[in-house]
């Protein structure tokens, strides 16, 4: 375990003792949120390192879990109810006969290793309450399916050598782990301040943009929102904004290869969240680089390069972020991965490096991935989530592994219960990660 997680691991074992003192709070019953199966059961509690987490559980429970992973990661503190909004957005789990289970996490901020300890702990509290059940799968989302694929690997195994898990699901997943799935919002700091200047701005305190922000920085969402608005006009219609506006959003948008709707969240992950990666997980150690990125797609190529900021990433920054959040492919259970081809937060090429990895790791067998022609990242349609979930048990029950073309039936199967449209695109698979992420210097991850 590297120091500054070592770090972390000290204070969680500190905050567990003060829980324990003051009294964790029990598990309770529950009235559960709107969208739910009639007579569904709902618990809520807390564990011992103080990650709140919900539980819901069908009136048919069909014997099998679902322990869910959140994405993010979410910079807010967490609070007992969190859960909530996961549980109604994949409440098709609940409707499908599982029990779902999630929790919010001991902590905010980035932690990969952190939450999939917690997510297994809560697997551990289930358990405990409600017997092993007849499956456990793990799902997670966006960051929530890197969450799950650690989880899957640090965790798979029981101290009976049995499999803990019996099944991965992850949707729309960073899977690129960190020290490639943040590349381009390392990319986007360096271009935006080359052609906005005003992050930092003229008379604030220089720093170097991998680290998202400077230690004590006061700067908020609105006043990062203001600094994007005046220097794109992004919040206006294209007929409104200056030329000198629409020169600097053209440029960074075909520059960065960043849809212009999510133009903003990624500015903010690479603020908020590279802060909270840099300065509070890496002891300021950068696990960012740009060096040897040769940008393209601007009015001037040429000057771009030569005077946009570069910044190398720290040799233990790399290292400890990659230990932390990288995958290694090693699969040990069936895994389907389903993502939308228009994802404009966690792009769709990231499944092509997924591959590469389980590939190297010899492990393609145990893996099924498929593709969608929809457009957004934090949910795809319904009767989606339901192929997935039936494939899945038919993957581990009769060993029928899933082709593309047979979770498409299995959704067609699943629109009149759910009244939502299908989207898959059996015959697509992404391009590589390289034709969306610029190459660059980084350090070895050789440990010899």
């Amino acid at each position: 375990m590297t120091p500054m997680f070592r770090t972390v691991r000290r204070a969680t074992l500190a905050l567990a003792l003060t829980l324990v003192a003051n009294g964790v709070r029990a598990q309770e019953a529950r009235t559960c949120p709107e969208g739910l199966p009639a007579e569904t059961r709902c618990l809520s509690g807390q564990d011992a390192n103080g990650a709140w987490y919900w539980i819901a559980i069908p009136k048919s429970w069909n014997g099998s879990l679902v322990l869910h992973t959140h994405g993010g990661p979410r910079l807010k503190a967490p609070t007992p109810d969190d859960a909530i909004e996961d549980l109604q957005r994949f409440s098709v789990t609940v409707a499908e006969g599982f029990a779902w289970a999630g929790s919010n996490y001991r902590r905010s901020g980035f932690g990969t290793r952190s939450a999939a300890e917690d997510s297994d702990n809560l697997r551990k509290i289930f358990w405990e309450k409600f017997g092993r059940p007849k499956r456990t799968l793990l799902h997670g989302q966006s960051w929530g399916a890197n969450v799950a694929a650690r989880a899957a690997e640090l965790y798979g195994q029981g101290a009976d050598g049995r499999p803990v898990y019996d099944g991965v699901i992850l949707t729309n997943g960073v899977l690129g782990g960190g020290t490639r799935s943040y590349d381009f919002r390392a990319d986007l700091r360096a271009v935006y301040q080359y052609y906005c200047g005003n992050h930092p701005a003229a008379g604030e305190p220089a720093y170097p943009l991998f680290q998202g922000l400077p230690v004590g920085s006061t700067l908020k969402n609105k006043d990062l929102d203001e600094r994007l608005n005046a220097c794109t006009g992004l919040d206006k219609p294209i007929g409104e904004r200056t030329p000198q506006q629409a020169t600097a959003l053209r440029n960074i948008l075909a520059v960065t290869r960043i849809p212009e709707r999510t133009l903003g969240s990624h500015l903010t992950f690479a603020t908020f969240t590279f802060a909270d990666i840099v300065n509070l997980r890496l002891g300021g150690k950068s696990p960012f680089s740009n060096i040897g990125v040769k940008y393209s797609g601007s009015d001037d190529d040429a000057a771009l390069n030569r005077d946009v900021q570069r910044f190398g990433a720290d040799p233990e920054g790399f290292r400890n972020l990659a230990e932390d959040s990288d995958m290694t492919g090693k699969l040990t259970v069936p895994t389907l991965t389903l993502h939308a081809i228009h994802d404009p937060t966690a792009f769709v090429e990231l499944e092509h490096a997924f591959r590469d990895t389980v590939a190297a790791a010899g492990a393609s067998d145990r893996l099924v991935q498929a593709f969608t022609s929809e457009h957004e990242h934090s949910k795809l349609a319904t009767p989606e989530y339901a192929a997935l979930l039936r494939a899945m048990t038919a993957w581990i029950e009769q060993g029928a592994k899933p082709s593309p073309a047979a979770l498409a039936s299995l959704c067609a199967s699943a629109v009149a219960t759910y009244g939502e449209a299908c989207h898959f695109d059996v015959d697509y698979y992404p391009p590589s990660l390289s034709s969306r992420s610029y190459g660059r210097h980084k350090p070895s991850l050789d440990r010899r």
